[in-house]
């Protein structure tokens, strides 16, 4: 699950070849196309919102490459990262990145149509996204005085100082873990009734938890 900024067709193309499900909160889901195989399939009130057509002779024509990129990520033979900008040059798709990004907009159409569709989805998502950002934000908080700033110049002592930082944060979390199952436990212990919804809503990565853990 990501923003707006961090989805393309590839993206969706590269998860669906994972056997992913992709789900990025769309905050100009009305703008977004629905895409449709043939011309002249009747999708009843669907019809005008989804006029583009899949171009299946793109996807035929790449598909062993397709799989192929598919292997290499699922084997850890690449980097994702330089992967998605050797699929694209100069900010325009190659032709394989054409034929993953085809791709990709048939599990982006149906992705829209359940975000649309389903109120949870939507709510889950929008969830997954706060406890992501809520994550973020306590790491920024016992990152060299809230900066947020790396040092290092080289790589490895970068490499280095996020291990750090992803340590002392795991280890917040597991400390607010504990002690928010113990508090719970008194207030059961002591005939409080608590509602596992709101139970289900804590965070462990709240901000202010991080000066009482550092006492």
């Amino acid at each position: 699950m990501t923003d707006t900024a961090g989805y393309s067709d590839i993206i969706f193309g590269l998860f669906g070849l994972l056997g992913y499900q992709f789900s990025p909160r769309l905050a100009d889901v009305g703008e977004s196309r629905l895409w449709r195989f043939h011309s002249t399939s009747d999708y009843g009130i669907l019809n005008q919102l989804s006029k583009s057509r899949i171009r299946e002779d793109l996807i035929h024509r790449h598909w062993e490459d397709m799989l192929r990129v598919a292997g290499s990520l699922k084997l850890n033979k690449v980097n994702a990262t330089h992967l998605i900008q050797a699929l694209q040059q100069n900010g325009k798709p190659t032709m394989l990145g054409r034929a993953i990004g085809e791709f990709g907009r048939i599990f982006k159409t149906r992705y829209l149509l359940l975000y649309l569709h389903d109120e949870n989805y939507r709510r889950k998502i929008l969830t997954q996204l706060n406890r992501g950002e809520a994550r973020h934000s306590l790491a920024r908080a016992v990152f060299y005085g809230k900066r947020g700033e790396l040092h290092q110049s080289y790589r490895d002592g970068q490499e280095d100082q996020l291990g750090a930082l992803g340590l002392v944060v795991n280890a917040i979390v597991v400390w607010n873990t504990r002690y928010m199952e113990s508090a719970l436990q008194v207030l059961r212990n002591r005939g409080n009734v608590l509602d596992e919804d709101n139970i289900s809503r804590l965070s462990h990565c709240k901000n202010k938890n991080v000066a009482a853990n550092r006492k």
